[in-house]
């Protein structure tokens, strides 16, 4: 019987540890010193360190990794936190409601998949995709708040965006063959939106895209066509065998209107934040923009 009684033990333990590399996980992470510092204030928050903070955290990844759980890492903002507990009735003093607050972050916020990468570069992919996030929410809320056409009662933000991603498909598509990396950048009157995305199309193949870059692109760009801005798009496309290529466009009216390639280096080769030149890049030709042939969208012509 003790004998039965310890093969049952052993086989509960081992489904155990099956089920618990099927259920995946979630750790949230505190990026910079300041939210460290807030975070602190708790006395259930038993860290004093954020460099030993930050090493724990990785030592876990590498853990869990090593158990076969699949993890994510989610971008913990104290501030959000606070409210959070303050909306749920929670104890932000608590370690539960900071699982609570995890989890509810990794369903709907911004997170990084955990393959490995040391701690220094999960940061800054994890920052970069909490102002990716940001500012596709940012912009989709601008979309969201302009109503319906007073002439043709069609929703604005809707139509705008049918509009940036037909844009898009007719740049990609005249592109041709190549690694392409596209920048928008939309100026608005309390942000600037900024909106990049990475794609590559064979020679024989449309260009493939990650859905949610490519919904962040065409959000952005909708932002601009719908306010009018002076925004624009810039191309960078990548190709063996030839040096770097660069393009440029300016929203007007709807459209992407072409640069000229003095346009294009004079962009690219000046300083965003002081207005200096900046020098070019060596094996990179600045080229005007090239006409895409987009009218309007299919459903709406």
């Amino acid at each position: 019987m003790a004998h039965i009684k310890r093969n049952r033990q052993r086989s509960g333990t081992s489904m155990r540890r099956t089920l618990r590399r099927e259920a995946p996980s979630t750790v949230g992470l505190l990026v910079d010193p300041e939210d460290f510092a807030a975070m602190r204030g708790y006395r259930s928050f038993s860290f004093e360190d954020h460099s030993v903070y930050l090493r724990q955290v990785e030592s876990l990844l590498r853990t869990l990794a090593a158990q076969g759980v699949h993890t994510t890492v989610a971008l913990f903002d104290p501030e959000d936190y606070a409210e959070f507990c303050a909306e749920s009735g929670l104890d932000p003093d608590d370690r539960t409601s900071r699982s609570r607050f995890t989890a509810e972050i990794a369903a709907a916020g911004a997170t990084v998949a955990y393959t490995g990468q040391s701690i220094d570069t999960l940061i800054p992919l994890l920052v970069s995709r909490a102002v990716r996030r940001a500012t596709w929410e940012y912009a989709t809320m601008l979309l969201t708040g302009l109503g319906d056409c007073a002439d043709c009662g069609q929703d604005i933000g809707r139509a705008a965006f049918d509009r940036a991603s037909h844009l898009l498909m007719r740049l990609l598509d005249t592109a041709g063959p190549g690694t392409h990396h596209l920048v928008c950048s939309v100026p608005t009157e309390s942000e600037q939106l900024l909106a990049v995305l990475h794609t590559t199309r064979d020679t024989d193949r449309p260009a493939g895209l990650e859905p949610s870059e490519g919904a962040e692109f065409a959000t952005v760009l909708a932002a601009g066509v719908a306010l009018e801005t002076q925004g624009g798009v810039v191309l960078r496309t990548t190709a063996p065998g030839t040096p770097d290529r660069v393009h440029g466009w300016r929203l007007h009216r709807g459209g992407l209107l072409p640069l000229t390639a003095g346009e294009v280096f004079s962009a690219y080769c000046t300083d965003a934040d002081t207005g200096e030149p900046v020098s070019p890049e060596s094996g990179v030709e600045y080229c005007a923009g090239f006409d895409i042939g987009a009218d309007e969208p299919e459903a709406h012509r």
